[in-house]
Formats: structure tokens, C-alpha cells, sequence
């Protein structure tokens, strides 16, 4: 018998970016010496949101979660002695990604590339932005264009760029079910398709080049056998939908391509030593069958859930892969699961629901209509909502979190001030005086003439690739080209999906949330109002809000009247909303980092207002120290990944309302 020769492993990225260009350019070529065979570039927020960093929304979260670039300049710095001609390189960038792929186009051209060999993606998939991630800034129609723009222009003049990477990840960190999650990229990847086809940029017998540079881009959980069966589904629709929708004729323009990163959302704060083997689980659902293997894969670091992994704790993640696809067999076989009668089974029964639901969101108009009404949002929180619930039930079994919690001391978190990496609080004003001498030193005659050709074009209908292109080579700043397209466009704010959520916990006589209930009536009683009111904030640019959305929709159903307002908010903001709507506790969510210098400045400003009996309540990503600092700054109670009882939590925000008005504790269970 003849050895078959082995396969070719995927490409190994991690996800990394942080501080500067120039200490994000250190690690990536460290990465790269290490073995890593791409690169996954993470830009900070106000990047993805379209501010530059002297911004007042920036403020806090410059260089926190991931890269500033706000000019060519910085491009040129971050990709300073990485041949673009010879990387593949991921950029997770969506409102902006036509502005840095133009910025990166230009830093290739400088190095001497032939731009028609670049390869790599720009994630570009703005309808989860809406629903998930919150980094969206234009209205569906404008952001559809530009998706529009960038693809028809990459498949003429850079054919090998993926220009859309259709990302479902976000979908199930906001809840999704498996259904859901293909449903709603297939749903995105039609809109995307029609609107290219119907733009009229492509000749029909081009159009097979256009599928064939759609890449998607997925998450795995830890049930890893429901989570490679929806891979194989993923592909089958994929092809029936490219085939019979589009008329795709060659089977290779028709191959479902994708890229993961395994699930973030699972990571426990509690036990973190836990999430290597959920890490290595999850990796194995899009590794395992050939037939629906990943092409690309990222893995999160075993300390997310704690704050921003070191160097070390991502060279972990790489090594994990490395070990599977060079010390074991896998490779060396085909499908192991090829008439599998279970695999089959399910797989056929995913594809019967995901198509039903396909068919549901084209009847409301499409996956655009969808996002507008509201529908694909509110499924989402009440997904999220019902598998919180399960968590809080015991229904479903996190280990260290609601089942075998006993833990002997933790070796890798006996340190927790040194387990994680913090970015310097000093880098923020580097950056911004950075982005002044820039400005200073620039053509600006040229800078102001390429806005005005932007923004006539963005008024009309031609394709905006050209002239952000030469807005890139003038000089113009990230949030100059933003405010550019705003001027013309407009900017959006998508639906909550908090008031439409139906009720997800029980609230029986005798269950925790019926305590609960019980509490909240008999303190706003007290205090002679018909409801206590709880403002939820998030203030900054983080748009993750998959939590606070959780507190919001349980604290309503425990009898609170809920203001929230959504993601992006100045502490001004947050305060006069506070002040109008004279809450009785302000909740503030901060996931990225940034609460150190927002939560303060709350604080301080609902002081100056007179408002210093109101208590405020913070949740996200914290480690403890800053925790400790935040309470000894004023905050009533801090709250991470680790306090998963939602129900609990909002017992304990009645808690800190009675403390601040002066009123006895309740002897009543929460």
C-alpha cells in the first residue's frame, strides 16, 4: 500500500495588535520567527470606529485592544520590514476597512510590491457589526456600498484579497445558536452578492471570481461534534446557494473557504487553567474533518477572560496548534467522518432549519430589512438570554463556574498582576502627539482637495475605492476619512433588541428571580416611587454589549423601569441621562479596558451635578487590582465574567440602592 501523502496545515495565525504601530511591528515579526505562517491584525477601537485618537470618544481606548493607525505613517511603521509581497495577512477591520486596505495597498506599493499578488482579507461583514460588535458607523445602505465597492474593485486589481470575510464569530459570542449563526451569515452573504451583482460594476461572466473571494469567518464552541456537523452544513449551503441562486458552474468558485477563531465567550474567568482544554476542544470541531476544514485558524489565550494575554500566553495558543497538526496522525487521512450515520443525521437536520430560516429573513426583505426592523437583534438577545438562564439553572455545566468549584491554588494566577499584560497609560498622549506632528507636517492643500473629491464622489454613485486611495496617499487621518463619508452618509444606531426580548427566567413563587421581584417592589415602595429606574451606560467605544443588554432585559424583568441607550456614549452622556431621567443606580459595562479612565470621570462628573447618592455599578473585563481601585474611587460594586448569577446581580444592585438611600437590608433572599 502506497503512504498518501500528508496534507498541508492551515495557516496559524494569532490575533494581535496593541499599544503602537512600531510595538505591534516588534511582535509580529517576534510571531513570525516563531513559526506563525500569517498575520491577524487587531486594531484598536477608535480605528474601527473612525475617530482619530485626539477624539473625545477615544479618550481610554487608544492602543487598549488592539493597534492605532491613524495615517499612512502608521501603516508604513506596522508592516515596517514584513514583505507584504510574500504575507497573508487578516485584518479584522469592517466601517473602515476600505480606508486601512487603501493604507495598506499604498505601504505595498512603497515596498516595491506588485499589488496583484497581495493576499490576505479585510473582515468587512458589517451586519454583525449591528448585532454584535458594535463597531459599525454608517447606515445599512451606505455600508453596503461600500462593501460593494471594495469587493468589485479588489477582484479587478488585487485577485487574490479576500475583501469580505463574513464573520459569524460574533454572532455566537451575542448568543446564537448553530441555526442561527449560519442562517444569519448566509442571509448577510446574499444581501452582500445581490447587491455586487445588481451594482452592475461586474460583468456576468465575471461574477464567479466574486464567489470565489468570499471567505467567511466562524466560531467554534466546546461542543465540538454539534460544532463541526455545522461546518459541514455551513459548506452544503453554501454550495446549494452559490449554485442555484447565482448559477456557479465550477465546483472550486464554489468551495466554502473559512477562518476561525475558537470561542472567546466560553473562557471562565473562574479556574482560567480550564480554558487550555476548551481552547484544544474547540480547535478540534474545525480540524478534525477534512471536508470541513478550516483554511485559517486563531486561537484565544488561556487568560482572556482575565484581561490582555502576554506574549507568552499567545505563543501557547500557537504551540497548541503546532503540536496537532505536526505531532499527530490527523493529517494523514481523509474525512475520518464520511458515512458517519449520527455526523449525517445531524448535519441534514441543521441544513432543513438553517434553510427555513434563510427563507424567513428573505421574505422580511433580506438580511439589511432585517437588521433595520430589529428581528435579527432581538433573537439574539433572546438566545443569549435563554443560555444564561441554563447557566443559572445548573441545566447547563461550566466546570469551575456552577460545577466542581473546589480548586487547589492557582500556580498561573498566583501573581494576577503580572499574569496579564497592561498597556502604559502614557502611550495614549504619545499617540495623539504623534497624530499632531503628522498633521503639522503634511501637505495639507493636497489632504483638503482628496476629502472634497471623497466626498463628492461618496454623493454620487461611482466606486470610492479611488479616491480613498488618494486620500491615503495625501496624508488624511482615519477619522478625517470617516467624518468625510459621516457628512454625507450619516451615522446609525441599531437596535438594542432589549424591549422586544420575551422573558427568559421564570419568576414563580419560590424562584430567585420571584425574591428578586419581591425587593425591587418593596424598596421603590420606600422610597415613593412607582419604579426603581436603572440606567445602563457604555460609555466609550467598546460595542460589545452582549452583557449589559443581559443585565438590561433581566432588571426589567425584575420589575425595574431600564434606560438603554445603546453602545457609544460620553460620560457627559451617561450623566445627563442619569441626571434627566433621575435613576435610582447607574450601571456601566466597559469590556475593553478602558474603565479606568471613564468610570472616574462619571463618577466625578455626577458629583459636580449634585447627583452623589446615586450608587454606580461597573461590569466587564477588570482585574482585581483595578477593581480595588474602582471601588476606593467611589463605585458601590465591580462585577466580572466570574459573577454569572445575572439574577443574583441585580439583587445586589437593590442592594447598593437601599445602602445609598439609607434603608434597612432586606432580610429577603436573592
Amino acid at each position: 500500500m502506497t503512504e498518501r501523502q500528508k496534507d498541508r496545515p492551515w495557516l496559524m495565525r494569532t490575533y494581535a495588535g496593541h499599544s503602537t504601530a512600531e510595538a505591534s511591528n516588534e511582535l509580529y515579526r517576534r510571531n513570525l520567527a516563531k513559526g506563525q505562517t500569517g498575520l491577524s491584525v487587531a486594531f484598536d477601537l477608535p480605528t474601527q470606529t473612525g475617530y482619530d485618537p485626539d477624539h473625545i470618544l477615544a479618550r481610554g481606548e487608544v492602543g487598549r485592544v488592539g493597534v492605532p493607525v491613524s495615517h499612512l505613517g502608521d501603516m508604513r511603521r506596522l508592516f515596517q520590514d514584513i514583505p507584504l509581497d510574500q504575507m497573508n495577512t487578516s485584518m479584522t477591520i469592517n466601517a473602515t476597512a476600505m480606508w486601512l486596505l487603501a493604507l495598506y495597498e499604498v505601504v505595498a506599493e512603497e515596498q516595491g510590491a506588485d499589488i496583484s499578488k497581495l493576499s490576505g482579507t479585510t473582515q468587512n461583514d458589517i451586519v454583525k457589526e449591528y448585532l454584535s460588535r458594535g463597531t459599525h458607523v454608517f447606515p445599512p445602505g451606505p455600508s453596503l456600498r461600500l462593501t460593494t465597492d471594495m469587493i468589485t474593485y479588489t477582484v479587478a486589481h488585487i485577485p487574490k484579497w479576500n475583501p469580505i470575510n463574513i464573520c459569524s464569530y460574533h454572532l455566537q459570542e451575542a448568543g446564537a445558536t448553530p441555526v442561527q449563526e449560519i442562517a444569519y451569515a448566509m442571509s448577510t452573504a446574499i444581501a452582500v452578492l445581490d447587491a455586487v451583482r445588481d451594482s452592475g460594476q461586474v460583468p456576468p461572466e465575471k461574477f464567479g471570481d466574486v464567489v470565489a473571494r468570499i471567505s467567511f469567518f466562524v466560531n467554534a464552541g466546546v461542543r465540538f461534534v454539534e460544532e463541526m456537523c455545522k461546518m459541514r452544513a455551513f459548506g452544503r449551503i453554501w454550495d446549494k446557494i452559490t449554485r442555484e441562486r447565482y448559477g456557479i458552474r465550477n465546483e472550486k468558485q464554489r468551495r466554502f473557504r473559512y477562518g476561525v477563531q475558537v470561542n472567546s465567550l466560553g473562557l471562565t474567568e473562574a479556574q482560567p487553567e480550564n480554558n487550555v482544554q476548551r481552547i484544544v476542544l474547540e480547535m478540534l470541531a474545525v480540524t478534525l474533518s477534512k471536508d470541513a476544514r478550516a483554511r485559517a485558524v486563531q486561537l484565544p489565550a488561556w487568560n482572556e477572560a482575565l484581561g490582555l494575554p502576554r506574549p507568552w500566553d499567545q505563543q501557547w495558543s500557537l504551540r497548541i496548534q503546532q503540536v496537532l497538526a505536526h505531532e499527530s496522525d490527523l493529517l494523514e487521512y481523509e474525512d475520518i467522518f464520511a458515512g458517519s450515520h449520527v455526523i449525517e443525521a445531524k448535519v441534514d437536520a441543521l441544513v432543513t432549519d438553517c434553510l427555513a430560516e434563510i427563507e424567513r429573513i428573505q421574505e422580511m426583505g433580506g438580511a439589511m430589512a432585517a437588521v433595520e426592523s430589529g428581528y435579527l437583534k432581538s433573537q439574539l438577545v433572546s438566545a443569549h438570554a435563554e443560555r444564561r438562564a441554563r447557566i443559572e439553572a445548573g441545566e447547563e455545566k461550566i466546570v469551575g463556574v456552577n460545577c466542581f468549584e473546589g480548586t487547589e491554588p492557582n500556580p498561573l494566577t498566583a501573581d494576577l498582576d503580572t499574569a496579564i499584560m497592561t498597556v502604559d497609560p502614557a502611550n495614549e498622549a504619545r499617540v495623539v502627539q504623534g497624530l499632531h506632528d503628522w498633521r503639522d507636517n503634511r501637505d495639507e492643500t493636497r489632504a483638503q482637495e482628496a476629502l472634497s473629491v471623497l466626498k463628492k464622489t461618496a454623493a454620487g454613485d461611482a466606486n470610492l475605492f479611488a479616491a480613498t486611495l488618494e486620500c491615503a496617499r495625501a496624508g488624511v487621518t482615519t477619522g478625517e476619512w470617516a467624518w468625510a463619508l459621516r457628512d454625507v452618509f450619516g451615522e446609525f444606531r441599531a437596535p438594542t433588541g432589549v424591549s422586544s426580548a420575551p422573558l427568559a427566567v421564570a419568576a414563580e413563587a419560590g424562584s430567585p428571580l420571584a425574591a428578586v421581584r419581591e425587593k425591587v417592589a418593596k424598596t421603590a415602595a420606600e422610597l415613593g416611587t412607582g419604579k426603581l429606574r436603572l440606567l445602563v451606560g457604555k460609555p466609550g467605544l467598546d460595542g460589545h454589549s452582549n452583557g449589559a443588554e443581559q443585565i438590561a432585559v433581566r432588571a426589567r424583568d425584575a420589575g425595574f423601569e431600564v434606560i438603554y441607550q445603546g453602545i457609544r456614549l460620553t460620560p457627559e452622556q451617561i450623566v445627563s441621562a442619569a441626571v434627566a431621567e433621575d435613576v435610582h443606580c447607574v450601571g456601566l459595562s466597559i469590556l475593553s479596558g478602558s474603565h479606568a479612565e471613564l468610570v472616574p470621570d462619571v463618577l466625578d462628573r455626577l458629583r459636580r451635578t449634585g447627583v452623589d447618592d446615586v450608587p454606580v455599578i461597573v461590569g466587564g473585563i477588570i482585574p482585581s487590582a483595578d477593581a480595588t481601585a474602582l471601588r476606593e474611587a467611589g463605585v458601590a460594586a465591580v462585577f466580572t465574567p466570574k459573577d454569572f448569577g445575572i439574577t443574583e446581580i441585580i439583587g445586589r444592585i437593590v442592594d447598593e440602592i437601599r445602602k445609598a438611600n439609607q434603608l434597612d437590608p432586606l432580610e429577603v433572599p436573592a
